[in-house]
């Protein structure tokens, strides 16, 4: 069920609490944008004693943003689509999982020892914060590699021909990474001293050992109920009520959560926009045919023109055909609801697209005319470092340059040096000169020309008019305005034609999401949630939000069906649909144990009744049988006796039948250790979980942020 799939997946570290409701309001609260939280005017989150500041929140919110600008940067198509607005909830997560820790570490006594804080800031190679200063020493001219050679420049500047004043920064950073390495190795100690404490006891050990050598042999039939017909087995609502009764402690939730129905009016261009288009895209034609520059008026439009120079294998696929035809005239390569590409050929030229380069640069002038006068005299360039002083000259030989890419041209040597270079007939020539030294360099090789394409490309991009947008925004608003609670607003926006869509959102809710369960959220709809959260009370609609990509405008708009604080309340879809179908099962269940039960006389006269097949199962080990899925079933044939006897039981998918007509155990050797390591891996603590007990993490980021 999505619903409680979805309330049940969330992390730990983003469960979140609203707020207990304010004895007075303040007015102080209204000015200061509602953060006289818990009396703390900056408490981000927290939990138990431990709480995040906005200062905390807001410099990691800072670090994950430039880490996430450093990826894009690395690779931008991995990260292109990356929705900032789950940072947020990214830094409070981080920053309280520290915190927890931290402050669990501080009430147990847990204290970093000086040798364990100099093994991290000096002898663990791999420790961020002392890299980071390792990497600003060399910016600013410092040579360092190892962390202790950064201590010794750092700490001992006049040793190092520098001053105290010069080294202030660093030492500032350095006692920082301190405190902050300190922290790290406070969190390593007490993660291995609780985790640690999980073993298994001699009896859970053997226990396990048990489970698994104990065998039986074991035939079922088992007849899924599939679909079942509402009419066949109708469930009243209370049924539903009394089975939520019982079940109640599934439907618990970690955080105060709202149902919520939303719909999201993505503004498309109108017909007369796409006509518009059109009509600009003829006139663009028509402008680029008569050879002028495009005429002001339709650059205002939206339109822009840019010149490309490529090569044929360079073109992109879309143009390639029309680029190399005969024709120069303006051609539409695509005119749709996007809007428009229109390209026209400017010429066609045959030009060198690589050139094979030698290049010698010289620690002084005088020392350049010297080499220049030697290599053009005969002197080899693969020779000059041997004649002329190691630390004066440098070589760099057969190097290629590319003046074109699929880029375009490349202007790595602009137009006057590449001609000076091939009206020297392939001597030597000086490229640049002066005091600093000289560059020189030979044409040694050429490519054969090849034809590159000069074109103007016209872009033009479809977006809906401000006439468009305030049209939807009218339509949207008249529906808002006879459609203003839940009740109306949820039964009659199909009517309107508007897509409706529900969502279960709490404080840990980055955004909206596209689809319940995903993540993937509506651009700029974090305000949505906000209002949902903050300022939105049960049966309320909000007005209308704007997503304001001036490419893909939308509006959002959101009522609030439902808000419960503990547990899923009966009334939601997702836990009736789910009660209802539970119910529905029993009943499908007891009726077909007492149509069989007289045909089990044998296992197959109730396989051959029910229409199924015999399946033997040879080693049915407890807690490690697929060939049954129901737990309850696999505890009743786990516990049998060889006697047998056929059994036929309803479970939660269906109707078993089985016979248990053997039992043995392996001879398996019985191995300490590996029943430890699999206890560790049975139980998997959580070290979060583990300290946090039943508190719960209360989240106040929407009284920070998330827009109004």
């Amino acid at each position: 069920m999505a619903t409680l799939e979805k309330i049940r997946s969330k992390s730990v570290f983003l469960i979140v609490v609203i707020g207990v409701a304010l004895l007075a309001f303040i007015v102080g609260d209204a000015l200061t944008n509602s953060q006289n939280i818990f009396g703390d005017r900056t408490t981000v989150a927290k939990m138990g004693g431990a709480k995040i500041d906005i200062t905390q929140y807001q410099r990691k919110r800072e670090e994950l943003n430039n880490q996430l600008e450093e990826a894009r940067r690395n690779n931008p198509q991995q990260f292109a689509n990356f929705d900032t607005q789950v940072l947020s909830e990214m830094a409070i997560e981080q920053l309280m999982q520290e915190a927890l820790v931290l402050n669990a570490a501080d009430k147990a006594g847990i204290r970093s020892s000086g040798n364990a804080l100099r093994f991290y800031m000096l002898e663990n190679p791999r420790n961020p914060e002392v890299m980071k200063i390792v990497q600003q020493l060399n910016a600013s001219g410092l040579s360092v590699q190892t962390p202790q050679q950064a201590y010794e420049v750092i700490f001992n500047p006049q040793r190092n021909g520098m001053t105290a004043a010069q080294m202030e920064p660093f030492q500032r950073a350095w006692l920082a990474a301190e405190k902050a390495t300190d922290k790290i190795v406070k969190q390593q100690i007490y993660q291995r001293l609780v985790v640690g404490s999980v073993r298994a006891n001699d009896l859970d050990k053997k226990a396990m050992y048990d489970d698994y050598v104990a065998t039986s042999n074991v035939d079922v039939a088992f007849l899924p109920f599939g679909n079942l017909d509402e009419k066949t087995y109708p469930v009243t609502e209370q049924e539903i009520k009394d089975r939520y009764n019982k079940d109640k402690g599934e439907f618990m939730v970690d955080e105060p959560t709202r149902e919520i129905s939303f719909i999201a009016v993505n503004i498309a261009p109108s017909q007369a926009d796409q006509k518009a288009s059109k009509e600009l895209a003829a006139k663009t034609v028509a402008a680029l045919n008569s050879g002028a520059q495009l005429p002001k008026e339709i650059k205002k439009e939206g339109v822009n023109v840019t010149r490309r120079a490529l090569r044929a294998a360079d073109l992109p696929a879309n143009v390639k055909e029309i680029v190399t035809g005969a024709s120069d005239s303006a051609r539409v390569v695509y005119d749709n609801i996007q809007g428009f590409e229109i390209v026209r050929v400017v010429a066609r030229e045959a030009k060198v697209d690589s050139i094979q380069l030698n290049v010698i640069s010289t620690a002084s002038d005088a020392i350049g005319k010297r080499v220049l006068a030697a290599v053009n005299s005969g002197l080899a360039a693969d020779s000059v470092a041997k004649r002329f002083p190691a630390d004066s000259v440098a070589t760099q030989l057969n190097q290629w340059i590319p003046l074109f890419t699929a880029q375009g041209e490349t202007n790595a040597l602009p137009k006057a040096q590449l001609d000076t270079l091939r009206a020297a007939g392939g001597k030597f020539v000086a490229l640049q000169q002066g005091p600093q030294g000289m560059l020189l360099a030979q044409i040694v090789k050429q490519n054969a020309p090849v034809t590159v394409y000069e074109y103007d490309e016209a872009l033009y991009t479809l977006t809906p008019s401000q006439k468009t947008k305030a049209d939807e925004r009218a339509k949207f608003e008249k529906f808002l305005g006879a459609n203003n609670t839940a009740e109306k607003f949820n039964a009659n926006a199909a009517k309107a034609g508007y897509n409706l869509q529900n969502f279960s959102v709490t404080s840990s809710t980055p955004a909206v999401p596209r689809f319940q369960g995903m993540d993937q959220y509506y651009p700029e709809s974090r305000q949505v949630v906000r209002w949902v959260m903050i300022d939105g009370e049960k049966g309320e609609v909000s007005h209308i939000y704007n997503n304001n990509d001036p490419t893909r405008p939308a509006m959002y708009a959101v009522a609030i069906d439902d808000a419960y604080d503990d547990y899923a309340p009966v009334t939601n879809k997702g836990v009736h649909d789910m009660l209802a179908q539970r119910v529905r099962a029993d009943k499908a269940g007891d009726k077909l144990v007492k149509q069989y039960s007289s045909k089990t006389q044998s296992l197959q006269s109730a396989a051959q009744a029910m229409g199924v097949q015999v399946r033997n199962i040879p080693s049915f080990r407890f807690g490690r049988n697929a060939g049954v899925n129901d737990p309850e079933v696999v505890g009743m044939i786990a516990g049998a006796k060889a006697d047998k006897k056929v059994v036929i039981t309803k479970g939660a998918d269906g109707v078993y039948v089985y016979q248990v007509t053997g039992q043995k155990k392996e001879n398996f050797p019985y191995n300490e250790q590996m029943y430890d390591q699999q206890y560790y891996q049975l139980v998997s603590p959580d070290l979060i979980k583990m300290i946090q007990g039943t508190d719960k993490v209360k989240n106040n980021i929407y009284k920070f942020e998330g827009g109004e």
